[in-house]
């Protein structure tokens, strides 16, 4: 059982995902409107957030972008209208962990809801990564060099974890690009290369020691040391 926020202001479907959810052993809160959804997500420490990508007063993207912004950790899946991949990818992209199109199957909904539940119960017990004077607590999204908060939007969050996650270990451009974007295919815009130079401004400018390293031809590594491990797969 889990305590899930609904942002939906189609009626009809909050009825009909509440009682669905009840039936399953959940406990359903709902919002009508983007701004009361924010208030609710940032005062109650829900686990999933279920999330209409339409809403009236703001688009559900960027209610995730300023949840993912201010650390909130739930998981969110985005309901929407919109198939296109382009819809799919943006909202990924601002900080949703699953997207299911209108009209869903409600098996398909539920199993959905579960597998975020158990991601979401497996980030309450991991432990906090380190590299040097470089930490990531997973529970509170919280990042730290030398003691000293670092600021950084969602993606680039995602992408520092996944480095943090393997460190030592090169991981090549397909390999973060499926795991920080979600993408099996190169979308030929250097999105990667650009995240990390926006990652090296923040975890490395001015510091005696660059943490992020290229290993030419092959990829991206994080470590303490300047030479390329020798456990390093090129991917």
């Amino acid at each position: 059982m889990a305590r899930i926020l609904l942002v939906e202001d189609d009626p009809r479907i909050v009825s009909f995902i509440k009682r669905g959810l009840q039936a399953e052993g959940h406990v359903i809160d709902t919002a009508g409107t983007a701004v009361q959804g924010l208030n609710m997500a940032r005062e109650n420490d829900y686990p999933l957030l279920i999330l209409d990508r339409m809403l009236p007063d703001m688009d559900g993207a960027e209610i995730c972008r300023q949840l993912r912004q201010e650390r909130v950790g739930s998981r969110i899946l985005m309901l929407t209208a919109r198939d296109a991949l382009g819809d799919k990818v943006g909202g990924l992209r601002a900080g949703a962990d699953d997207y299911l199109t209108k009209p869903f199957s409600f098996d398909e909904f539920v199993a959905r809801i579960e597998a975020l539940l158990r991601r979401s119960e497996m980030q309450r017990h991991e432990s906090r990564l380190q590299v040097a004077d470089l930490t990531l607590d997973p529970a509170t999204r919280a990042v730290t060099r030398g003691g000293r908060s670092i600021d950084l939007t969602p993606k680039e969050y995602a992408l520092l974890r996944c480095l943090m996650e393997s460190a030592g270990v090169v991981l090549s451009r397909t390999q973060l690009l499926n795991n920080v974007w979600g993408l099996t295919f190169d979308p030929g815009t250097k999105v990667v290369d650009v995240y990390v130079r926006y990652l090296r401004r923040k975890v490395d400018e001015g510091r005696a020691q660059p943490l992020i390293h290229t290993a030419r031809g092959a990829g991206y590594w994080i470590g303490p040391g300047p030479d390329r491990p020798d456990d390093a797969a090129d991917g």
